[in-house]
């Protein structure tokens, strides 16, 4: 196995660690990042992102995860292609393992993994993705303002996407497996009080419906049996998002859903010298923006922890 050290190590290449790369670059921290599996991270699946701030007309996302990948790149970061396999935060430096055979050595580590979102596993909702099929309502929804569209979940999430949508939709279906719904109370009035919002109770998706778009949903009654055909424009699946963060259970503290815990107010983990960013800690936001502030806020606090060894070092 091959070895090497570096001052910092961001693992993921979504806005939360590219961020994180150009903040740490321009403090001279000469930071080495690895993309991931999914380079460029979940807006590489997005077609159209319009909600972030600085292009007024919007922008693709893979080329918008480009123009971040250049701007870190143009500080001195080094971007490589590779997998975080395993870690070792156990004594200091952090050792991290890239693809099973290259050991590296950092004072400090930025995670940036993410999380990726749940699907139903249909052959058709893969092949409709971003024509029609999406998992946030909040990123996609304007492109089906005035249209008929699906939320599929039981969840506080799904609850918050039917709502949202219903505020610029006319009809939006509520597809929930059971005879009730797993959202918090307060979450399921709204729904209930939504008079654009139908709930189908003990119902499943069996196909998305469509071509080179979303066009329909072929739903069943999970007690009757009963199939039917309902036309709509967008279907959004609601089901849960899972963070990217198998690798670390053994050091860092994660809520029961994996999603790794930070002191508030920072990204610091309970692991000193080791950071958190981006989707990997964010269940409440999920969006480009709000991962790429964590970022800045990752490599300022790395900055700084480095700053305070260097001066315990000099004493």
């Amino acid at each position: 196995m091959t070895e090497e050290k570096v001052k910092v190590l961001i693992i993921g290449s979504g806005p939360a660690g590219y961020t994180a790369a150009i903040y740490a670059s321009r403090a001279g921290l000469n930071p080495v990042l690895y993309t991931g599996g999914e380079p460029g991270g979940q807006l590489t699946t997005t077609n159209d992102v319009e909600n972030f701030p600085g292009y007024p007309d919007g922008i693709n996302g893979p080329a918008m995860m480009q123009d971040l990948q250049k701007q870190a790149e143009r500080f001195g970061t080094d971007v490589r292609f590779g997998l975080a396999t395993s870690v070792d935060f156990s004594s200091y430096p952090h050792k991290v393992i890239i693809d099973e055979k290259h050991e590296v050595t950092a004072e400090a580590v930025i995670i940036s993994t993410g999380a990726s979102a749940q699907y139903l596993g249909l052959e058709s909702e893969k092949r409709l993705m971003n024509v029609g099929v999406s998992a946030c309502a909040v990123c996609d929804g304007f492109f089906y303002k005035g249209k008929e569209v699906a939320v599929v979940g039981g969840g506080d999430t799904a609850a918050e996407e039917a709502t949202y949508l219903a505020n610029i939709c006319p009809k939006v279906y509520l597809l929930v497996r059971r005879d009730e719904m797993r959202a918090s109370q307060i979450m399921q009035e709204r729904v209930k009080n939504a008079k654009n919002i139908e709930i189908l109770w003990n119902t499943s998706t069996e196909e998305v419906l469509g071509k080179d778009e979303v066009e329909g949903m072929r739903v069943v009654n999970n007690v009757t049996g009963e199939k039917k055909d309902i036309p709509i424009s967008g279907f959004f699946v609601a089901i849960g998002h899972k963070p990217n963060t198998d690798i670390f259970k053994d050091y860092l503290d994660m809520d029961e859903a994996g999603y790794l815990k930070v002191v508030p107010g920072s990204s610091k983990t309970n692991v000193e010298g080791v950071f958190v960013t981006g989707d990997a800690a964010d269940k409440v936001y999920r969006q480009a923006i709000t991962a790429a502030g964590s970022g800045c806020m990752g490599a300022l606090d790395a900055e700084r922890f480095l700053a305070a060894k260097e001066f315990e070092t000099a004493q």
